[in-house]
């Protein structure tokens, strides 16, 4: 009998069940991920610096994740007299929440088959598939912002709002060129969804068909200059070194959650490690083949986080942060203009 893709109306339990499987799947990685990107970058940087990082708990600091969450889910909670306590309070899940539900437009693999009752059943590994994916995680990465706006403005502290107005700044100024970085990638893959763009990288590379079956054409050979510009907007985008102006401790004390502490403290870190793991997984979706690989799907894509992952905390132990003015110049007077040219380069190559 021809496999039948599981959906709602021909099989209800079983597609819930499997819906609720790879959520909680999901999520035990993503959050699992978090926790121990933090051990991996302190060790790392540690090391980098002729440091040991953390050694103490457990074996080589195994255990200082744990150890930190313990600490900061039992410290006191302060809230400043004079803060809007409501937005307050919101900041930090206004931007956990996003990076969280963006990683369920990301396929993390090919379909498996399911027989019940005689009849086989293919379950995508992936929570959803929406036609328009791409465009739902540009949604949800201009979302994030709102939370560093709102963290920054109800603290009523000077530090925090001008943390909270550079993010904004810096906001629309790097999701624009890196939105218009992947519009080259719709045109050749001609679709939105995320698991189109990986199907479409499967074809054979200009006629080579000496490369391996899983390499053939990753969009990262005929788009390197999208690639190269979506990498560094993505990296703006998330705050990460040596774009970290929203926090910038050496100007603005810790920016934007300067009067956080406690939990709601862990939240930020925690959005910023999740932020990390969506970029990378969105990075190597597009440019990288995604799950296609030589091993099992998932293994694949979590082999290209990590290594994203790991060069994002090479180029924090690397860089200094850029100055304010310097970042604005780059994302509208060079980020943006490559981006334009890209699209028009790209069109032109493919009616010729």
């Amino acid at each position: 009998m021809t496999p039948e893709l599981l959906s709602m109306s021909n099989a209800p339990w079983i597609f819930v069940s499997a819906m609720m499987v790879k959520i909680l799947l999901v999520f035990g990685v993503t959050m699992g991920i978090v926790a121990y990107a933090t051990w991996v970058e302190r060790k790392l940087i540690g090391h980098m610096q002729t440091r040991l990082g953390p050694m103490l708990t457990g074996w080589h600091g195994l255990l200082q994740p744990i150890a930190d969450g313990l600490k900061l889910f039992f410290k006191e909670d302060i809230i400043p007299a004079q803060a809007s306590k409501v937005p307050f309070l919101l900041a930090p899940l206004m931007i956990l929440v996003p990076s969280l539900i963006t990683i369920a437009v990301v396929p993390f693999g090919g379909d498996i088959s399911f027989t019940y009752h005689g009849q086989t059943y293919l379950i995508p590994l992936q929570i959803s598939d929406l036609n328009i994916g791409i465009l739902y995680v540009l949604a949800m990465a201009g979302l994030g912002v709102y939370g560093i706006t709102l963290a920054g403005w109800s603290s009523n502290s000077k530090y925090s709002l001008l943390g909270g107005v550079r993010a904004s700044a810096q906001m629309i100024s790097y999701e624009l060129a890196a939105g218009l970085a992947i519009v080259a990638i719709f045109m050749m893959s001609e679709s939105l969804s995320l698991r189109d763009i990986v199907a479409a990288q499967r074809e054979v590379l200009w006629g080579i068909e000496s490369l391996p079956h899983w390499v053939h054409n990753w969009y990262v050979f005929s788009q390197p200059l999208a690639f190269c510009l979506f990498v560094v907007t993505g990296m703006a985008e998330i705050n990460r070194t040596p774009f970290d102006m929203p926090e910038a401790e050496s100007e603005l004390v810790s920016g934007f959650c300067t009067e956080y502490s406690s939990m709601k403290y862990a939240l930020f870190f925690m959005a910023e490690y999740a932020n990390m793991i969506v970029l990378c997984a969105i990075i190597s979706t597009l440019f990288l083949g995604g799950w296609d690989g030589p091993f099992w799907g998932p293994l694949n894509l979590l082999a290209k986080i990590f290594s994203f992952m790991l060069f994002f905390m090479w180029i924090r132990a690397t860089f200094p942060r850029v100055r304010y003015d310097q970042l604005m110049k780059m994302g509208w007077k060079l980020f943006l203009p490559l981006a334009l040219a890209n699209i028009v380069i790209t069109g032109i190559v493919m009616v010729l």
